[in-house]
């Protein structure tokens, strides 16, 4: 309790609570669950969401957890709707009796294994300078999409001021994320100094670690994995690497085994293995090595995804949009009219230029994988059609248009497998590159990589 001193007299005041704010949507693991996830900064009570498909005559509790960053306390509600009813429309609003939110609505995926649906793809999008933010807004507003998944690196960054600036990134989100679910995976500007906290706390994906996790969609079987468990691995040690990687094996197995019934997998993770911009190391090498072959005793992504037949994979960290033509193991497949169609090997794209602090990336010597890039501001835009069709565009939101439009086909039960299939090899990697004196970045970088390959490691 407080008080106004008004006319010589102490008039006791209340303290104004704080109603919700950063409303946000994720997918359960069962399409006809929707986790709804909110932010008060002071205690609010049991969280509540009201809702229903014409009057809000369902409700439904959830649980609260009390978060602290450096002395800040934000208190993160999350409440679970479960049996919603297949292809339905849904209004909603959250809240305690404290306050409640404004009326927002989602739609929900349709049942089945085999229809037609829309995933916008972007990663690296800051709030200062997050160029792509309303185009994207308006876009879900529309209806032009579905689903939104963030390849990492969000708002530059969720922690910074204590989290107030992830605080205004998800609010000016709101529009988009309370609509549609917002399915999220770690970059490396996750990393809070405490074990990727922030974003640990703020988002609920569908599996016990936020980290890495996947989820179904029809005929999708969606996968997102943790780089940073690599990227940090000298702070955090190597038991998280091995941790995700025995998962991975199973769900991976598991969808490999079900492809009759749910034929793509689609998989999505910040740093990528190859790329070709000037702004970073392993780009000026053509891989990111750890994280593609991994180091001594940690096995590397890029086998085990080829092993069972990864379809296609998003990717950021790099400020651009690459596509590359299918590729393993530095080897390229381009031997046909369209080398999308039975692809022997994964289509990767780097989706990383919806617009952050930094100035836009520039370009060096293509990959040898390249097929496509450009440096406009922008995000991705995959349709799923059914079992053997998906098509892929890349939008300019500077030029109003698609820039890039691939399709990726395959026959009825094909499986990508790319033994004793010719490709073209990619010259030797450069660890030798010399890096300016003004650019750290290159030099720490390449100190690193350096070290790896003479058996070695420099944090």
């Amino acid at each position: 309790m407080k008080a106004l001193l008004i006319c010589g007299l102490l008039i006791p005041t209340v303290l104004a609570i704080t109603g919700p704010e950063q409303i946000h949507l994720a997918l359960a693991k069962d399409v006809s669950s929707m986790v709804i996830s909110w932010v008060t900064q002071d205690p609010a009570g049991t969280p509540h969401v009201q809702y229903g498909t014409q009057s809000l005559d369902q409700i439904q509790d959830g649980n609260t957890v009390d978060f602290e960053y450096n002395g800040v306390h934000k208190y993160m509600h999350t409440v679970t709707l479960t049996n919603l009813l297949p292809a339905t429309l849904y209004y909603y609003k959250v809240g305690s009796t404290t306050a409640w939110s404004r009326q927002l609505q989602f739609k929900t995926f349709p049942s089945g294994n085999n229809f037609q649906f829309r995933v916008c793809v972007f990663g690296d999008l800051g709030y200062v300078n997050g160029t792509s933010i309303p185009f994207l807004i308006d876009a879900a507003e529309r209806g032009d999409f579905d689903m939104v998944i963030h390849v990492g690196d969000i708002a530059y960054d969720l922690h910074t001021d204590n989290g107030e600036r992830g605080d205004l990134y998800m609010q000016e989100l709101e529009p988009l994320v309370s609509r549609v679910p917002y399915m999220v995976i770690a970059g490396n500007h996750e990393d809070d100094g405490k074990n990727f906290s922030h974003y640990q706390n703020r988002f609920k994906m569908p599996g016990y670690d936020n980290q890495f996790y996947s989820f179904e969609i029809g005929p999708v079987h969606f996968l997102g994995v943790s780089t940073e468990y690599y990227g940090y691995f000298f702070e955090y040690g190597q038991d998280p690497v091995f941790n995700q990687y025995t998962w991975l094996q199973d769900d991976l197995q598991k969808a490999d085994n079900n492809r009759d019934n749910v034929p793509w997998i689609v998989g999505f993770q910040h740093r990528p293995f190859y790329c070709s911009n000037d702004n970073s190391y392993e780009c000026r090498a053509f891989e990111n090595t750890l994280v593609r072959v991994g180091y001594e005793e940690m096995p590397g992504l890029e086998p085990i995804f080829n092993q069972y037949g990864m379809d296609i994979q998003f990717w950021g960290h790099e400020h651009s949009y690459e596509r590359f033509l299918p590729v393993n193991n530095r080897t390229v497949y381009n031997n046909t009219p369209n080398p999308y169609y039975n692809a022997p090997a994964p289509a990767y794209i780097v989706s990383g230029s919806a617009g952050c602090h930094t100035p836009k990336a520039s370009f060096g010597t293509p990959n040898p994988a390249s097929a496509f890039r450009s440096d406009d501001f922008g995000y991705s835009l995959m349709t799923v059609y059914n079992h053997t069709h998906i098509n892929i565009q890349q939008i300019s939101v500077e030029q109003g248009k698609a820039i890039d439009d691939i399709w990726v086909v395959k026959d009825p039960g094909h499986r990508m497998n790319s033994n004793g299939i010719k490709g073209f090899q990619f010259p030797p990697a450069d660890y030798g590159i010399k890096c300016s004196f003004r650019d750290t970045t290159c030099r720490r970088e390449a100190d690193k990589f350096r070290a790896i390959r003479s058996g070695g490691f420099v944090p």
